[in-house]
C-alpha cells in the first residue's frame, strides 16, 4: 500500500495482508509501530489484528522492551490518548522477549496472532 504525495512521489505505508479491519474501519499497523516507536522504553514493536467477534479484530501491540526498562500497559495507552483516533489505540498490549520469525529472520505478522490469543488465554481473557 502507499500514498501519493502532492510532487507525485509515493511512499509505502503498508502491507494490504497486515492490515487491520476493526469494525468496518482500515488500520495500518505501520502507523502505529511508527508512532509508538516514539515512547522511551520500547526496543522494537509489532502491530497484529487480534480476532475479536465484535469488531472482528483489536488492534494488539506486541512489544519488546529495551533493557531495565519497566513499561506497563497503561503507560503505553497513557501515550496514545489524545495523540491518535481512539480506534487505533491497541486493545491489547503485550510484552514479548521476541516475535515469531522465518528461517530468513523476517517477522511472521500472521504467527502474531495465535501469539497473542495464546497469551489473553493465559491471562484469562477471551479474545473471541
Amino acid at each position: 500500500m502507499g500514498i501519493k504525495d502532492e510532487n507525485g512521489y509515493y511512499r509505502i505505508t503498508g502491507r494490504i495482508k497486515d492490515m487491520i479491519i476493526r469494525g468496518g474501519e482500515n488500520i495500518y499497523p505501520r502507523e502505529i509501530e511508527e508512532f509508538l516507536y516514539h515512547l522511551p522504553g520500547i526496543k522494537d514493536i509489532q502491530v497484529a489484528g487480534i480476532p475479536s467477534e465484535k469488531y472482528g479484530e483489536e488492534v494488539g501491540a506486541f512489544i519488546i522492551r529495551q533493557d531495565d526498562v519497566n513499561l506497563t500497559v497503561e503507560e503505553v495507552r497513557e501515550f496514545c490518548r489524545g495523540k491518535i483516533a481512539r480506534h487505533k489505540i491497541p486493545k491489547y498490549v503485550l510484552f514479548v522477549k521476541e516475535f515469531p520469525l522465518t528461517g530468513s529472520g523476517k517477522i511472521q505478522k500472521f504467527k502474531l496472532k495465535d501469539v497473542g490469543l495464546m497469551m489473553l488465554k493465559e491471562q484469562g481473557i477471551e479474545a473471541i
